[in-house]
């Protein structure tokens, strides 16, 4: 099929080169260059029913681009969002595209850098119609059993928050293991644990193929890499629609907030923690 892709980053760009090997034609457009100089330029180069990926950051970024194709695209054309859009922001954008009889579907992608090569799950929503006309494209970019069409609008980026949400709590659980193993009074090799811990282990996984790639690039103590972690939002809006549906999830929350921790040259919390531990018991501090 032919699609329009915007953005060419680390994602889309990879994107398109899967689906230009697959034999579908792509228009693109981004910043950096593409074969349109503009949106309005990209839909001229696409023909009804017309599809536009975007593949570009959540937020404002993706709510002007949403505006600006809402007035340029035709009843029965679609928009795609894979970026990692809010689920409610996706649920409001399909109601202001289906007053212009335009489709709008969720898409939920992961996959990385690693997906040109192996393929990017896909978690869409949107409606049935809308769904089966991209298809074709849905089945280039994933692997074999790694897309579904999981629910109406909202629900594709709403399954890739909670992806997300779980994604920061197996990567702080690894954190805490290997802090641990690292802390021990063996001198243990942290890239032989990882490396073996990938066959037949109960917690083998890619993250883990991922982190023994690290260590290998890095060395043990992955020298030259900062211990300050971001977050994009997802495990953010995970935990809000915990507590609004009344989910405990305690794992996900600690890992949200060992992040926040790591962002601190010294927590003022912890030294709150020191000096009542010295005015109750008389406990020795630090100083600075």
């Amino acid at each position: 099929m032919k699609l329009g892709m915007v953005g060419l980053g680390r994602m889309g760009g990879n994107m398109t080169k899967r689906l230009e090997r697959d034999g579908h034609e792509v228009a693109t457009y981004a910043r950096s260059g593409g074969t349109a100089a503009s949106l309005e330029e990209l839909v001229g180069q696409l023909e009804p029913r017309r599809a536009v990926w975007l593949m570009i950051p959540a937020g404002d970024p993706t709510e002007q681009a949403v505006k600006t194709l809402t007035g340029l695209l035709e009843p029965g054309d679609v928009i795609v969002d894979g970026g990692n859009s809010n689920f409610r922001d996706s649920q409001r954008r399909a109601a202001l595209a289906r007053e212009h009889g335009i489709g709008y579907v969720d898409a939920g992608v992961s996959g990385g850098i690693w997906g040109l090569e192996n393929g990017y799950c896909l978690m869409v929503g949107g409606e049935r119609n809308d769904i089966e006309h991209l298809e074709p494209a849905f089945r280039t970019l994933a692997p074999a059993d790694g897309y579904a069409h999981v629910g109406p609008s909202g629900a594709g980026h709403f399954v890739k928050m909670v992806h997300n949400g779980i994604e920061y709590g197996l990567m702080q659980a690894y954190a805490e293991g290997f802090e641990i193993l690292r802390a021990s009074e063996f001198e243990l090799d942290l890239h032989e644990i990882a490396g073996i811990w990938r066959y037949g282990s109960v917690v083998r996984s890619w993250l883990l193929e991922l982190l023994y790639n690290a260590f290998e690039q890095e060395g043990n103590e992955l020298e030259g890499i900062a211990g300050y972690v971001e977050d994009s939002g997802e495990g953010r809006w995970t935990i809000f629609e915990a507590i609004n549906e009344s989910v405990p999830a305690p794992v996900i929350a600690s890992s949200l907030f060992a992040r926040f921790a790591s962002r601190q040259d010294e927590s003022f919390g912890a030294k709150i923690n020191a000096a009542l531990r010295k005015q109750f018991g008389g406990h020795a501090v630090k100083t600075e």
